[in-house]
């Protein structure tokens, strides 16, 4: 057995002494594993590196933190390459093609273990939150460790235990919970700025979106939690917090006691330290006027708002199931921009979705001239199988093509004016990273979200300092700093 070569405890006795409670049961695994990697090291030759690839949205990117605090914490040493002594994949689904990925990627990966068998394999996120393809990886790629999905994250630390113990493949998928531990170990990307869960799942079912499939129903984080977390964070110099949920918007909702999403805002405005607040995603439908009032009176939240449309037609919009009209969206626009004229709209859009007509597709270049975004993530709308969306008659390709390409002009044109109008203005910039291009520059973010390059040392990283912008080159500003 595998594990008489880690371990001489009894592994029954161990797992008969774990607690029950979260995050407590994790902590406990967190030793036991600990103590595992500490007595192959000092046998000589193992050097517990790991490497974690993380797909899709900023959720992930999130999970992907807690997933790399949980394995320094138990010795592993994080490097940039695959050729580690374990390997996870964060996997996402949005589309087929991320499959595809992933499916690519585990092929590689098995030649590198067959040259290292002690080297483990893990696999998590949306994509394994898939029956067939959790069957498929019992099939055809019997050499991964560990399997888990989006609900079970924070057992990364017992289930790699148990691999260990067991020398077995470990899969443990859970359809859904009510529960949120959130209490672990976490290595931020930034030490300046973090996301924050404030709630997680999806009730829209959007026709084209598999999201709420994977990620389960919506489920809120009580305030009191968020709260403490974001005093944490600012008691550890980040000035920046974004929160995140798939549609923030219904934040609340299914709480005990329901509080709404612009009320936490007030609350998360009064802890001290944080300077910049985002949020993200917001979905139309659930945007208040609340809210909007929130966001004219604080100091603190960026102006800055991702509204995805998705469409410009009513017609399609009912066929996504968005659950509002072209109208309703350009007045919520309206309200936003009369509330906050220096507010930064970025959007998400969908091009060729099944039964697009050339009108419905003029709409949206009309809502896009309306709106006039800073910037908008375009797609080509991709077929996702296990979705509404998935059964209806495609628009042909060529005609999909042109359509995109007319609309990416449109968009480009627009974000090179609009994304200018603070030239020749001292506005505040938060340092996030020395420029990689230019020597001497170091690079960081208009409360907007914009991009800016301007001279300076590594000392500014982490600070929110005043540049003057000096010129625009459309989609980022060129300045210096002053003061």
């Amino acid at each position: 057995m595998e594990h008489r070569e880690f371990y001489d405890k009894n592994y029954g006795e161990i797992l008969d002494h774990a607690p029950d409670r979260e995050p407590e049961r994790q902590y406990y695994f967190l030793d036991q594993l600990k103590e595992i990697i500490e007595k192959k090291k000092r046998e000589g030759g193992y050097q517990a590196t790991f490497h974690i690839e993380t797909y899709g949205c900023q959720m992930n990117a999130k999970d992907s933190e807690k997933l790399c605090g949980i394995l320094r914490q138990a010795g592993f040493t994080e490097v940039d390459t695959e050729q580690a002594d374990l390997v996870l994949y964060n996997t996402c689904t949005v589309r087929e093609n991320a499959n595809l990925k992933v499916y690519g990627h585990l092929g590689y990966v098995h030649s590198l273990k067959k040259k290292n068998p002690g080297m483990l394999v893990a696999l998590c996120g949306c994509m394994m939150q898939e029956p067939e393809v959790v069957a498929k990886i019992k099939k055809d790629y019997r050499f991964v460790d560990v399997v888990f999905g989006t609900h079970n994250i924070f057992k990364l630390a017992e289930l790699l235990y148990d691999r260990l113990m067991s020398g077995h493949m470990e899969v443990d998928i859970w359809e859904g919970t009510t529960e949120i531990v959130e209490d672990l170990p976490a290595e931020r990307k930034y030490p300046f700025k973090s996301g924050v869960n404030i709630m997680f799942g999806c009730n829209n079912f959007c026709s084209y979106c598999i999201v709420p499939y994977v990620r389960g129903r919506e489920r809120s984080r009580e305030p009191e939690e968020i709260i403490r977390e974001v005093e944490q964070l600012a008691a550890d110099g980040v000035v920046e917090i974004m929160l995140l949920g798939q549609n923030v918007n219904s934040y609340g909702k299914t709480l005990e006691h329901p509080i709404s999403f612009a009320e936490l805002l007030r609350r998360v405005e009064k802890v001290d330290g944080i300077e910049r607040i985002r949020f993200m995603t917001s979905h139309p439908k659930d945007l208040s006027d609340e809210l909007i009032q929130v966001m004219k009176d604080s100091k603190k939240i960026c102006r800055h708002l991702h509204l995805p449309v998705q469409s410009g037609s009513t017609e399609i919009l009912t066929k996504m199931n968005r659950r509002y009209t072209k109208e309703q969206y350009l007045e919520l626009v309206r309200k936003i921009k009369e509330a906050m004229p220096d507010i930064s709209l970025t959007t998400d859009i969908i091009v060729g979705f099944p039964g697009e007509t050339e009108a419905d597709f003029n709409d949206t270049m009309d809502v896009v001239r309306q709106v006039r975004y800073d910037s908008a993530f375009t797609f080509i709308y991709s077929k996702r199988t296990g979705t509404p969306a998935a059964k209806m008659e495609p628009v042909p390709e060529d005609v999909v093509k042109d359509r995109f390409d007319r609309l990416l002009k449109l968009v480009q044109e627009i974000s090179g004016e609009v994304c200018g109008r603070d030239v020749h203005t001292v506005q505040k910039v938060l340092v996030e990273e020395k420029n990689s291009h230019l020597e001497g520059y170091v690079t960081g973010r208009l409360g907007n979200n914009t991009l800016v390059h301007f001279p300076g040392g590594s000392d500014l990283i982490g600070k929110i300092v005043d540049v003057y912008l000096e010129e625009s080159k459309g989609f980022y500003y060129m300045g210096r700093q002053e003061g």
